[in-house]
């Protein structure tokens, strides 16, 4: 396990901005990507309004004939698509990526299999409320934004009215039979340009209010599901498990392999020679007998290591108490222990709590150059709660692909947490957090 422990580097920090953001807000391309998509908004809305009551409404009414149901599924279907695209949308114009939700799939082969699974999938239904909301929010919103878009432009570009025009008056504020009032005196034409100013500048704004709600919507009522969430989640954890135990059993054999097998091999040759020279040079013989003694017993040695490496002996008969005083023991700095368990959790869970901890001191002796280091265990909440400590250089980073990385997707393959405090300088404290299971 190889964690890097250098010190972090500080990011740049983006360059400050001379003009105020209210001002540069009308100019900036963000406003205009919002506006657009409030824009396309209303069309898209009629569409999906016009699906929703559609699909809806035909469907029921032809219930009777047993035609209303495909109907309905189909209607369903292409309220998905147009939700497709709505996502799409909102990707490219508001950067807002939210989660396609898991195709439909019958539970067997065949059309009616596949329109009960259209009709049952709450995702569907919900992209059927979204066709009927979005419709009247795309016209509010719409008109709101022409609205303030326009007048803020048109207000702004008054002055250029006269020059542009020399022979008419200006805009009519008022007329009757008397007269008439027109905004042609430079202070009218000021104060014109002043109030479109004004509109013009929380145009971005109010925009950018009305996206928020777009937002919330897309991705509450057009996205996956919490089920398909969790679905996604172990899917992935069961990835970083079959990869995790892959890799432990490439591990394992190669040290057998490199290890206590050659060591094997060249005792059995060694046996080998020694037995035909028995007869002949009874002490030659003894000697390599005692040679294969002692390589007998450093076989037998590496074997314990590589069985303690799988599962330790101790933690199965004594607990983590134990366990993690031998694996401290080991640690070549010194390490104080304290565990407080009401019970052993389960057994599957305490063998993650200690090779957890023997990682993490792993890293402690190989990178932290600490003096000295704690471990502390114990439950709360029925969550089964590991900490280990050091005093050394800090600059611990889980983002950067190091061994802490896949130690945290391996808690998180059983519903557990890691969380790391390494600050340049040190201290270091890692935090894991498993479910008791017990």
């Amino acid at each position: 396990m190889a964690t890097d422990y250098a010190p972090r580097t500080r990011d740049h920090l983006p360059p400050r901005h001379r003009v105020p953001a209210v001002l540069r807000a009308p100019f900036e391309a963000r406003a205009w990507r919002e506006l657009t998509y409030v824009l396309l908004g209303l069309p898209l809305g009629i569409v999906g309004f016009t699906l929703a009551v559609t699909s809806l409404s035909l469907g029921a009414g032809l219930l009777v004939t047993f035609i209303g149901i495909p109907v309905l599924a189909a209607g369903l279907m292409a309220l998905r698509g147009l939700g497709a695209v709505e996502r799409g949308r909102a990707r490219a114009l508001l950067g807002l990526d939210v989660e396609s939700p898991r195709p439909v799939r019958g539970a067997k082969p065949g059309a009616m299999s596949w329109i009960g699974a259209v009709l049952k999938s709450g995702v569907s239904w919900r992209h059927l409320l979204y066709g009927f909301l979005h419709m009247p929010w795309a016209i509010f919103s719409f008109t709101v934004a022409v609205v303030f878009w326009s007048v803020g432009l048109a207000g702004v570009t008054y002055p250029l009215y006269g020059w542009a025009t020399p022979g008419d008056s200006g805009i009519t504020l008022y007329s009757d039979r008397d007269g008439q009032v027109y905004l042609d005196e430079p202070l009218a034409i000021l104060l014109t340009f002043t109030v479109g100013l004004v509109v013009l500048l929380a145009a971005p704004w109010a925009t950018r209010a009305l996206v928020s709600v777009d937002r919330l919507a897309v991705g509450g009522l057009l996205g996956a599901s919490a089920l398909d969430h969790r679905v996604s989640e172990l899917e992935s954890d069961r990835g970083v498990v079959v990869d995790t135990a892959a890799a432990d059993l490439r591990r394992i054999e190669r040290d057998l392999h490199d290890g206590a097998q050659a060591r094997l091999v060249a005792l059995a040759m060694d046996l080998g020679l020694a037995k035909e020279k028995l007869a002949q040079d009874p002490e030659a013989a003894a000697k390599m007998v005692d040679e294969a003694h002692g390589e007998v017993k450093v076989a037998l040695q590496e074997l314990r290591d590589l069985a303690r490496g799988i599962h330790p002996a101790v933690l199965t008969d004594r607990g983590l108490d134990a366990a993690l005083s031998a694996v401290a023991s080991r640690c070549t700095v010194p390490v104080q222990v304290e565990v407080d368990l009401p019970a052993r959790p389960a057994a599957a869970i305490e063998g993650i709590a200690y090779f957890t901890v023997s990682e993490l001191l792993q890293n402690v002796s190989k990178h932290a150059q600490a003096t000295r280091a704690t471990v502390d265990v114990w439950e709360t909440g029925g969550r089964l709660m590991l900490q280990v400590s050091d005093n050394g250089r800090g600059g611990a980073d889980t983002s950067r692909g190091s061994g802490l990385a896949g130690l945290g997707e391996r808690l998180d393959a059983v519903d557990g947490v890691l969380v790391v405090d390494s600050p340049a300088g040190g201290p270091t404290t890692v935090t894991a957090e498993l479910p008791w299971r017990g």
